[in-house]
């Protein structure tokens, strides 16, 4: 039997590449996680307002997702099929047909990619480009849509794009998001700099957008801008996607971050919580009359992941048969925007990022906020920072969490602002 070394990190810093990021955050070794808590070695709780950055939007071991699951390990139910057809396929697809699409009126295929969100994305603008036989794709700044070349070279923040090494990340053109210009119409410059054929800009495939900016500090589009950006896309012959990876599967409130918009995307990528239960799983939602495909031309090993299938049925469906879910999530994000108020209030300058429950507090720079998250920690509470700076206090909360939990933590966060307030810089009059 091995050494028990659950408790014990000389390991990873042995051997765990320097990549490695959140665990420098958060020393110590997790061994167990229910719902909205996770247990380390020591067999200290602490909250969870990660999830996964947006993985467990259910939370963690959900009792149904687990039992449907284990029962389909027990009776050898296929692990692994490329993308053969499956029983468990089959019923996932029937479920996110009947629960999802056809409710909200949504008429797209769903292709299997490879099985995290930037496989997503880079399906996404593969596409774009055969479709149109453009190249350049228009993101936006702040934009984060994954690690891997072709969604690296759509993603702003430059310590991302430095981890390229020098590599090419090219044929595209980063535009402002909305607010990105403080007071000015970003609209209307992109529009003037579209429609000017001396700009230098290149005919673009796509336009690619995060209704809420995730890691680029929860900046959260309008639908007006939204539209506009689409409306922009469609005069222009370029295809609209939509990266709802992180801002989706209800983390706002409805299934899609978009519902009630006024927006037809051409593609909406899935991925993080569209397992249900953590595990690799991401898709492309496509317009019938763009995907354009032939057997085979995008694949991956893992295209598909048959235990994910099994527990993103069970999420749906125990999760999206109603709205009872969907408003109970709304009255969330209700109540944790009024606590974050409160909070931002002991800081001068503060302000409120985001929408439903996928919120923050920008306390003006990067050190106050990992000073805050550090205390957090310390008090039993798990929660990142975002933003260019790393300047945005960022709740990511599993949608599941009780009351009594999600006020226990903001209470760990509120103590963490009150004693760090003391650090902010007075402003020169």
């Amino acid at each position: 039997m091995p050494t028990d070394i659950s408790a014990d990190t000389a390991v990873f810093d042995r051997r765990e590449s320097a990549a490695r990021s959140y665990c420098r955050n958060f020393p110590t070794v997790f061994t167990k996680a229910s719902g909205s808590i996770l247990t380390d070695a020591q067999g200290r709780d602490y909250i969870d307002f990660l999830a996964g950055c947006s993985s467990l939007n259910y939370g963690h071991n959900d009792p149904d997702m687990k039992a449907a699951l284990i029962d389909h390990i027990s009776r050898d139910g296929v692990t692994h099929g490329l993308d053969m057809f499956t029983d468990a396929k089959a019923a996932f697809l029937e479920t996110f047909e009947r629960l999802i699409l056809t409710p909200r009126g949504m008429d797209y295929k769903v292709m299997m990619t490879g099985p995290t969100g930037t496989n997503a994305v880079e399906a996404a603008i593969k596409l774009a480009r055969k479709v149109t036989g453009r190249r350049n794709v228009v993101a936006f700044t702040n934009a984060f849509h994954g690690m891997t070349m072709g969604a690296l070279a759509l993603t702003g923040n430059s310590g991302k794009r430095e981890g390229a090494g020098g590599g090419s990340l090219a044929d595209v053109t980063h535009m402002p998001f909305e607010n990105a210009m403080g007071d000015k119409d970003t609209l209307d410059y992109i529009e003037w700099v579209l429609d000017n054929p001396s700009s230098g800009m290149d005919d673009p495939a796509a336009f690619i957008v995060e209704p809420v900016q995730g890691e680029g500090g929860l900046n959260a589009a309008s639908a007006e801008w939204l539209r506009g950006i689409q409306r922009l896309a469609r005069k222009h012959g370029a295809l609209f996607i939509i990266d709802d990876i992180q801002s989706g599967i209800g983390r706002t409130g409805p299934y899609f971050s978009i519902e009630g918009m006024g927006l037809e995307p051409d593609m909406i990528t899935q991925a993080k919580s569209f397992s249900g239960m953590g595990l690799p799983f991401a898709a492309l939602l496509i317009k019938p009359e763009h995907d354009i495909w032939k057997p085979a031309e995008h694949n991956g090993t893992f295209r598909g992941n048959n235990h994910a299938f099994v527990t993103a049925r069970v999420a749906l469906e125990k999760f999206w048969s109603d709205d009872a879910f969907e408003k109970d999530t709304i009255r969330k994000g209700e109540m944790l925007r009024d606590r974050l108020a409160g909070i931002a209030a002991m800081i001068p300058g503060a302000t409120l990022k985001g929408r439903g429950m996928m919120r923050g507090i920008d306390v003006g720079n990067g050190d106050l906020a990992s000073a805050i998250c550090a205390d957090c920690f310390k008090a039993g509470l798990i929660i990142e920072t975002s933003g260019a700076h790393d300047e945005v206090v960022k709740v990511l909360a599993p949608l599941t969490t009780s009351d009594e939990i999600l006020n226990k933590g903001l209470d760990i966060l509120e103590g963490a602002v009150r004693a760090q307030a003391g650090n902010v810089p007075i402003a020169a009059e």
